[in-house]
């Protein structure tokens, strides 16, 4: 069974690498479901990928310009978007601020 820890404090997790002038905290998963803290300078690229995972996002902070199979929004706190597998999609970053994303099932390759 895959399954990380049961509870998770800011303080006692360390920020890794996920691209330029982007950081990732894992705040938990197990098989089915996996959650992420991206943090993401000011004029940061979350590049155009697809991967076979459902998605939902949350925007914490900050203000994103986002792209769904080619459709694009302005998000900024308290928006969210969805994005069904294998769609396109990416994120530049307007304003610093941080994402929460939800993937099903988990992201083996965050691991």
């Amino acid at each position: 069974m895959i399954e990380g820890k049961r509870f998770f404090k800011e303080k006692d997790s360390n920020w890794e690498p996920a691209g330029e002038g982007i950081t990732r905290q894992i705040t938990g998963y197990n098989a089915q479901l996996m959650m992420v803290k991206v943090k993401f300078e000011k004029g940061a690229i979350g590049y155009l990928h697809e991967h076979f995972h459902s998605q939902a996002s949350y925007v914490a902070s900050g203000k994103f310009r986002v792209t769904i199979d080619g459709k694009e929004e302005i998000l900024q706190k308290g928006d969210a978007f969805f994005v069904n597998p294998n769609l396109k999609h990416g994120a530049e970053c307007m304003e610093a601020g941080i994402l929460i994303d939800v993937f099903s099932p988990l992201r083996e390759d965050f691991l």
